[in-house]
């Protein structure tokens, strides 16, 4: 029977959870840091024990809504793709979920809590012991590239269009910076933002005091790569964000300007990316989501649940009023922007 307990944290909890196979950058006391910062957040750190073995640890943040305690583990929103666990690979990941709710609803007195595991897979929650036990989850796909095979096979491995548009982009005089101790790149990759939002009557779904946080909470660990794409003037024409630990490098965001994008600034920059961190060691980039439009560079689909569950019907119709609730502020904020 497993059992969470929650700790706080210290220099030997970090150096143990970096040794599990399965860390990610999100697990990491930089990334958690900048989520509790830009969502006022309350960090919750929690060693998963087999009797009086340790075999795991948890990852969560407790946040407020309507005056109720809510564990995300993450939420969405966070723009934080996973969290969840890291296990002893014999460990089932099914159980360690099954210890995770009387943790967040008795322990911690949460009303709700939403869970998504890199690592937990669709087969896993059906199982029997896991019946009854009041869980929702979808399937929220995401698209990734294994950057093992040779530089050559990845090249290959993409579509038609899209060497073209990489090889358009070098012979148009496209050039790719990686960007380091440059105050002014958030703004200019969140104005880009708004350009590409604009396109659909959007406008960003965070401000840009999110990407200066992960920017200044990233940047002293090494962990994330900013690029800027110019055109032949040396105008900037389109950035991308990729935070990147261990052996994944994940596509946080990406933006350009439209009426520079018949150079195909796009294409390149996850060129330049794929190649920067498979010469580093990394051995998946993942795009964060399954947009059609990414199967162009050569991609897998894997899904990966988003799991909820409530207290009582009453949370889960609140949760629910939430989210549809942002798409209308959302729309109208986009509205407000074009009458202004």
């Amino acid at each position: 029977m497993l059992r969470l307990q929650r700790v706080e944290p210290s220099a030997a909890l970090w150096a143990d959870r970096a040794a599990y196979p399965d860390r990610l950058i999100f697990h990491t006391p930089e990334w958690i840091s900048f989520v509790a910062q830009c969502q006022k957040a309350e960090p919750v750190l929690a060693t998963v024990t087999d009797g009086a073995t340790p075999v795991g640890h948890f990852t969560g943040l407790i946040t407020k809504k309507y005056g109720l305690r809510i564990l995300g583990s993450p939420m969405a929103g966070w723009t934080t793709s996973y969290l969840g666990f890291n296990l002893d690979p014999a460990v089932p990941r099914r159980s360690a979920l099954r210890a995770l709710l009387p943790f967040a609803f008795s322990e911690l007195g949460c009303a709700h809590a939403e869970l998504r595991d890199r690592f937990l897979t669709g087969t896993d929650l059906a199982a029997p012991d896991l019946a009854g036990l009041g869980l929702h989850w979808d399937s929220a796909p995401t698209a990734v590239i294994n950057l093992e095979p040779p530089e050559d096979d990845l090249f290959a491995a993409m579509s038609g269009a899209c060497r073209r548009n990489i090889r358009k982009a070098a012979k148009s005089g496209v050039t790719i910076e990686e960007v380091t101790g440059d105050p002014a790149f958030a703004d200019e990759f969140y104005d880009q933002l708004r350009d590409v939002f604009a396109k659909q009557n959007l406008v960003p779904t965070y401000s840009v005091e999110r990407v200066r946080s992960l920017i200044r909470h990233l940047s002293p660990a090494g962990r994330i790569l900013l690029l800027r794409a110019r055109d032949p003037e040396g105008r900037s024409i389109a950035t991308a964000v990729l935070p990147w630990h261990h052996t994944t490098m994940y596509f946080w965001g990406g933006a350009s300007y439209r009426e520079h994008q018949h150079l195909r600034p796009n294409e390149t920059l996850i060129w330049h990316a794929l190649r920067w961190a498979r010469a580093r060691g990394v051995t998946e980039f993942d795009f964060v989501g399954g947009n059609s439009y990414k199967s162009k560079y050569g991609t897998t689909e894997v899904a990966v649940p988003w799991v909820r569950r409530s207290r009582s019907p009453l949370v889960a119709r609140l949760r629910e009023a939430a989210r549809q609730g942002f798409a209308l502020k959302q729309r109208a904020a986009a509205r407000l922007t074009r009458a202004g």
